[in-house]
């Protein structure tokens, strides 16, 4: 019975190495399938919607794209909620995660994370004969904002007094605030600028300045370096040639951001 505890102890030991090791071989199994599942978005454009012809269309669907295109396979979209896309990946449901997953510090105990690829800022917009470029530009201004977002509070603590924070129920009375003329800015996140660019292109919003930056990474299981290297690799060179700038102009109208176009991982 004293050989018990080593025996076991040597058992899980080579039980955890024999796992580390079958995930080290995930870009293998994708070369070799010629296929990789990437967890979208569905319900949330323009990161990731169904179109009229149902088929997905969005920001992340595009990097999902032109991943598996840079990688030599093929494609296959799994649609996601936010709720459940971190279990589609830990329960092997899927290869890789682009949904607006943002990195911190709890989900990078459980899961790892790629450089960023997009923006996800909260930001102010209005047209462009308005001129704002930071909170003390808004004195004397109304700025719309859904009401007890983050950018709602963030704007309550940073506009002077004399500027007027007009409060919607959500982002869809916001936008129609903005598109019949009753505001001509507000305080977003930057994804709701593709709405109010879709909606009312006469008066096209324009960043004025970013409240709070925040950025958007694609997600792997634990211990998939190679996997991992090769997307950064992607991600990198995609950044370089201007192929994802493109992209995040195209669905958000707003550029990649100077600092993340030139951070590579």
């Amino acid at each position: 019975m004293k050989f018990a505890k080593p025996v076991l102890a040597v058992s899980l030991a080579l039980l955890g190495l024999s796992t580390q090791l079958a995930r080290a071989d995930a870009l293998a199994d994708i070369q070799k399938a010629g296929t990789i599942r990437i967890a979208v978005p569905q319900d949330f454009a323009p990161f990731g919607s169904v179109n009229s012809e149902l088929q997905l269309q969005g920001l992340d669907i595009d990097v999902a794209k032109l991943i598996a295109q840079k990688m030599g396979v093929k494609v296959q979209l799994v649609p996601v909620a936010s709720a459940n896309r971190i279990a589609y990946l830990q329960t092997h449901k899927a290869d890789l995660v682009i949904s607006t997953l943002g990195k911190n510090a709890e989900r990078e105990k459980v899961i790892d994370f790629s450089q960023s690829y997009a923006p996800y800022n909260n930001s102010v917009f209005g047209v462009a004969s308005v001129k704002v470029s930071g909170p003390a530009d808004l004195a004397g201004k109304t700025v719309g904002v859904a009401r007890g977002t983050f950018q709602d509070l963030q704007l309550t603590d940073t506009a002077p007094k004399s500027a007027t924070i007009k409060r919607y129920e959500d982002n869809n009375a916001m936008i129609s605030a903005y598109v019949s003329g009753q505001v001509q800015l507000v305080g977003t996140g930057d994804f709701v600028a593709y709405a109010l660019a879709e909606k009312a292109p006469e008066n096209k919003p324009v960043l004025k300045y970013i409240i709070q930056e925040s950025s958007c990474s694609v997600g792997l299981n634990k211990g998939e370096a190679a996997l991992l290297d090769k997307v950064n690799e992607v991600l990198t060179a995609s950044k370089k040639n201007g192929e994802l700038n493109a992209i995040v102009q195209k669905w958000l109208n707003v550029p990649l951001p100077a600092k993340m176009a030139t951070t590579f991982q």
